[in-house]
């Protein structure tokens, strides 16, 4: 019991830095906007607002996911983040992020499925 508390315990936080860390580089970094062109390229209507949602989503959802608090509603928002990345880009390229393809699904698939791992364990309790 105490390694399977141990073991989701570390999966969360590792996950909360792994997406934290992927919206402040695209902060930092001036991603915002290309991202926001390529959202209004794919038919997004404000495309740059949406880019920057996805953004404040991946910089405060994480600091929930530190703290433990609404876990299972911010590891939904994040599938339906990640999901919508792989039906918009990662599948069209393929399966591989690196090797033998470039912005494959696999990192995306591996992330939404400890997300829905994540989601489940701290889903509330019927009573």
């Amino acid at each position: 019991m105490l390694s399977q508390l141990f073991g989701l315990n570390l999966l969360r936080l590792m996950v909360a830095v792994i997406i934290f860390l992927h919206g402040g580089y695209r902060l930092l970094n001036g991603g915002i906007e290309p991202f926001g062109q390529y959202l209004s390229q794919q038919g997004f209507p404000l495309g740059l607002i949406w880019a920057a949602a996805v953004t404040g989503l991946e910089l405060i959802g994480p600091l929930f996911l530190l703290i433990n608090r609404y876990v299972s509603m911010f590891c939904l928002l994040f599938i339906l983040l990640y999901s919508t990345g792989v039906a918009l880009l990662h599948a069209k390229v393929g399966w591989f992020v690196v090797g033998p393809g470039r912005n494959g699904a696999e990192f995306s698939v591996l992330l939404i499925t400890v997300l829905l791992v994540l989601m489940v364990q701290h889903w509330p309790a019927r009573r």
